[in-house]
């Protein structure tokens, strides 16, 4: 899948897909993640499905609580992070 294709949507569906948040509150590209009760496993959990989708090895060193604050901002890093 081309770089172009990861968007806010696309890891919104994964959160959904994969029960990743149990929030009653619907995700939006702008969503806070860790509001919605985003923590260290869901965010692993997250990163895992990220990778396999798009066929990433994401270093540790890379992750950060900014990065993945939400979907928009998590989608425009790995993008940047993949060209």
């Amino acid at each position: 899948m081309p770089t172009s294709d990861i968007t806010a949507d696309l890891i919104i569906g994964l959160i959904y897909e994969h029960d990743i948040l149990s929030s009653d509150e619907p995700i939006s590209a702008k969503s806070d993640l860790f509001t919605l009760g985003l923590d260290s496993l869901a965010m692993m959990q997250l990163l895992i499905h990220l990778e396999q989708r798009f066929k990433l090895a994401i270093p540790p060193a890379e992750i950060s609580h900014e990065r993945f604050s939400n979907p928009q901002k998590l989608a425009d890093w790995l993008q940047e992070f993949c060209d």
